[in-house]
């Protein structure tokens, strides 16, 4: 694949494959909860403007709806994409604005 079709940046709301948005490798300790109530802890490892990957030693369901809290934000909604092993991947309903998203970055730099 050519390098500046790799990091180009895919705008918010566009048909094509978001996984072409920027991306920050991470450490972030999270919690997720799904529609039944459970929560469980999360270790977010990389994240864009339109989702997350993360670590976790429970099952859940592709197309499951999470909420996400991440250090100082309020729950973010996310679909969960996909699961492999004890990693998933999750695309935000909403995307993060650019400067939550820097700032989250910072805050995972700082721990």
């Amino acid at each position: 694949m050519d390098t500046a079709l790799r990091n180009a940046r895919v705008p918010v709301g566009s048909h094509s494959d978001n996984r072409a948005t920027l991306r920050k490798a991470v450490q972030l300790d999270a919690r997720v909860r799904d529609r039944g109530s459970s929560r469980f802890k999360i270790k977010v490892v990389d994240l864009s403007m339109t989702g997350f990957r993360a670590e976790t030693a429970f099952t859940v369901r592709p197309g499951s709806l999470v909420w996400i809290n991440l250090p100082g934000l309020m729950g973010l909604e996310a679909e969960i994409a996909w699961q492999r092993g004890e990693h998933i991947g999750a695309a935000f309903r909403q995307a993060l604005h650019p400067a939550v998203f820097d700032h989250i970055v910072a805050l995972s730099r700082q721990g």
